[in-house]
């Protein structure tokens, strides 16, 4: 499948080349309600469709080489959406990662991790996500890290609310508070900074995602919504990330 796309692209093999993976894929699901206006549907069935993308993209991106993707299923902001909207998606998240479906995960060795607030969300959701954290605990090929009612802002706040905690109890000095500390206390902390950050559905924005990890991330923005989105796509944002030229802040001589 993955040479026909290339012939399809007519990419050069030689400059994309899968012995030099990308390390950590990141992945806005954008475009899931205005996919499904387009065809006459409410907008939960797009959302539907979007969750049921994401096993297989994951199983791709292992293909790839891929070691990590963290895929924004909902944002801390998301809560604002109508309550309609919002119950669907929590109803579905406890679906789609429940008991019956888990054992994909472990049989492809993908390991689940949940990134995001604990305490806001339903608690059969809860239960879903971290079920299948541990059932997949020892799986040790591409992690799938789940941002699921995550937001950066929020992330921060407990990374600097533990820290000032740490302070007051002598536990820490302010001169240990470096980047390397931060990173360590992110939700991402098992995770390396994100190298590519693809967005579906047309918006060119982070939306407070992955905020700090994406510091030095190429940003690949596509029309195609999330639901359309295809391995031929995925591979077209893979291929420009490696014509890329990353720096780093640098120039060579």
């Amino acid at each position: 499948m993955t040479l026909e796309i290339y012939k399809s692209l007519k990419i050069n093999k030689e400059r994309v080349s899968f012995l030099k993976p990308l390390n950590h894929v990141a992945i806005i699901l954008d475009g899931n309600g205005r996919w499904a206006k387009q065809k006459s549907k409410p907008r939960t069935f797009g959302h539907k469709k979007g969750f049921e993308k994401i096993f297989d993209t994951v199983i791709f991106a292992k293909e790839q080489g891929i070691k990590y993707i963290t895929l924004f299923c909902f944002s801390t902001e998301n809560w604002n959406r109508p309550k309609l909207e919002v119950g669907f998606l929590m109803d579905y998240c406890a679906t789609i990662f429940n008991e019956k479906n888990k054992k994909k995960y472990k049989d492809n060795n993908i390991k689940f991790i949940w990134i995001g607030r604990r305490s806001t969300v339903p608690e059969k959701v809860k239960d879903a996500l971290e079920n299948l954290e541990k059932f997949t605990f020892d799986n040790d090929g591409i992690q799938l890290n789940i941002a699921f009612d995550y937001g950066s802002y929020e992330e921060l706040e407990k990374v600097f609310q533990k820290l000032f905690k740490d302070l007051e109890e002598n536990k820490l000095k302010v001169n240990d508070i470096n980047f390397d500390l931060i990173y360590k206390n992110l939700y991402t902390k098992t995770v390396p900074p994100v190298d590519l950050l693809i967005r579906t559905g047309g918006e060119q924005r982070l939306s407070n995602f992955l905020l700090l990890q994406s510091a030095y991330a190429e940003l690949y923005f596509t029309k195609t919504y999330w639901p359309d989105f295809q391995q031929k796509d995925f591979l077209e944002a893979i291929e420009s990330y490696k014509n890329r030229d990353r720096r780093f802040g640098r120039i060579e001589d």
